[in-house]
């Protein structure tokens, strides 16, 4: 189901919790509403449709991907200076982004992957764990 995006910064300001499989339509509902944003929407954290679980959705190799509970392992010594925008904020943004990161996570069946993600990728993957943590680009 298609959420609305929240746009209230005390709410986005909230630490996440780690998901469990009760928190699967949580998941479900923002890859919903990606998709639905998906011609100005790259990724998206599931406090900006209100829940404060570790989950996000992010556009990686072409297509959607959901991440439940992700932790990133290693990041590279090398870094960049970026601008970024989020769909719960109005302008753009500077953030440091590193270059690659190595991140394990859970699937929608729970089972456990890594994979490593380089470039806009892994600002995507930085950015939205970054609304983990309540912090805003």
């Amino acid at each position: 189901m298609v959420r609305e995006i929240v746009k209230n910064p005390m709410i986005l300001a909230c630490k996440s919790e780690k998901a469990t499989n009760s928190d699967i339509q949580t998941a479900k509902d923002l890859y919903d509403t990606v998709v639905a944003n998906s011609d100005h929407c790259v990724g998206m954290a599931a406090n900006m449709i209100g829940v404060h679980k570790t989950i996000l959705v992010a556009l990686v190799q072409n297509k959607y991907q959901i991440m439940i509970n992700p932790k990133i392992l290693s990041k590279s010594k090398e870094t960049y200076q970026t601008e970024e925008g989020c769909l719960s904020l109005s302008g753009t943004r500077t953030a440091v982004r590193y270059k690659s990161i190595t991140v394990e996570y859970l699937d929608m069946n729970f089972r456990k992957n890594k994979k490593t993600f380089r470039d806009f990728e892994a600002q995507i993957i930085q950015h939205e764990m970054d609304h983990f943590e309540g912090i805003l680009i």
